[in-house]
């Protein structure tokens, strides 16, 4: 997950995914698991995740705009 971001020094990543079938809001409780393991491992790594996105066709939810990153 971290590889590209590690290998062009990025100061930060901003992850997203999708959510075909449903409605992205609320995230999953597997969502939030995931975002908080990735935050935690970006801490280590030295990399921010600054937000973390779920697309469907009815619109997005952002972790960062729901104060939860």
């Amino acid at each position: 997950m971290f590889k590209e971001a590690i290998v062009h020094s990025a100061y930060s990543v901003i992850l997203a995914h999708n959510h075909p079938s449903g409605d992205p809001e609320p995230p999953s409780e597997d969502d939030m698991t995931i975002t908080r393991r990735l935050k935690e491992s970006g801490k280590i790594l030295g990399v921010e995740v600054t937000d973390h996105i779920i697309i469907s066709k009815d619109g997005f939810f952002s972790f960062k705009e729901k104060g939860i990153l």
